[in-house]
C-alpha cells in the first residue's frame, strides 16, 4: 500500500467532481493529483500524474467513462479505475468489467463507501455497490451451465481463493481467513489468473459469477 493514494477524479458535473475531491482531499492517505470534467482529459492526466486509483463517470462529453478507461488501462496497467455513476443497466455493467474497471459503483453509494472502494482499489481488490452485484447474478444465473468450465483447471485451494476474491477480499483478509500467509496467497491468485487467462481480479470475480462459485446470497453480502 502507498504512503499516499494517488487519486483522479473525472466528471462532468463540476459541484460532485469538487464534492468528491474535498471529501477525498481530506483524508490522510489520500492524495488529489487531478480533476477534469470529460474522458479525454481524463486520459492525459494520468499519463501525467501515474494515479494510484481514477474515479470515473460514465457518461461524459468528448469520451465516455468507458474508453478512458480502456486507454488508461491500456497504458497505465497499474492504475485501478472505478467507475462512480448514475447509470446501472445490465449493458453498461458488463462493458464496464470487460473494459477492465476494479469496482462500479453507483452514484447513491454512501461517502464511506466511496472511500473504502478506493483504498481497496490501491489494493486492486473489486468493489461493486449490491445493486450491480444483484445485476450481474441475475445475467449469469439464467444462462445455462457449460458442460465444462474453466474453474474445473483450478485446485480446491484455488476455488476457495477465488470465492473470497469474488466477495471483495484482500491478500491480507484472504491470507488471515486461511490462515496462510500473504506470499502463499499471492501465489495462488497469481496462479488462478494465469489459468484462466485473464489479467485482474475484477475478471476473475466475473468468473466466478458467469460458473456459480459465488451464489445470490453471496451477491448480497458483497
Amino acid at each position: 500500500m502507498p504512503d499516499f493514494i494517488r487519486v483522479i477524479v473525472a466528471d462532468d458535473h463540476p459541484l460532485v467532481r469538487q464534492g468528491i475531491c474535498g471529501y477525498l482531499s481530506i483524508q490522510d492517505d489520500i492524495q488529489i493529483v487531478g480533476e477534469c470534467g470529460d474522458g479525454r482529459t481524463a486520459v492525459d492526466l494520468a499519463k501525467k500524474t501515474l494515479p494510484h486509483v481514477v474515479l470515473m463517470d460514465l457518461v461524459m462529453p468528448d469520451m465516455d467513462g468507458l474508453e478512458a478507461t480502456r486507454l488508461i488501462r491500456e497504458a497505465l496497467p497499474e492504475t485501478q479505475i472505478i467507475l462512480l455513476t448514475s447509470v446501472g443497466d445490465e449493458a453498461s455493467i458488463l462493458k464496464a468489467a470487460q473494459a477492465g474497471v476494479v469496482a462500479y459503483l453507483l452514484k447513491d453509494v454512501a461517502a464511506e463507501e466511496m472511500l473504502q472502494a478506493v483504498r481497496q482499489a490501491a489494493h486492486g481488490t473489486a468493489t461493486l455497490h449490491p445493486r450491480v452485484a444483484t445485476v450481474l447474478m441475475k445475467s449469469f444465473g439464467g444462462r445455462p451451465a457449460a458442460s465444462s468450465s474453466p474453474l474445473d483447471g483450478l485446485t480446491s485451494r484455488e476455488l476457495e481463493i477465488l470465492r473470497l476474491v469474488a466477495h471483495g477480499h484482500n491478500n491480507s483478509v484472504i491470507a488471515n481467513r486461511l490462515c496462510l500467509s500473504i506470499a502463499t496467497v499471492k501465489h495462488h491468485v497469481s496462479s488462478i489468473l494465469t489459468k484462466l487467462d485473464i489479467e485482474d481480479r475484477t475478471q476473475a470475480t466475473m468468473i466466478a459469477w458467469k460458473h456459480r462459485l459465488v451464489s445470490d446470497q453471496d451477491a448480497e453480502s458483497l
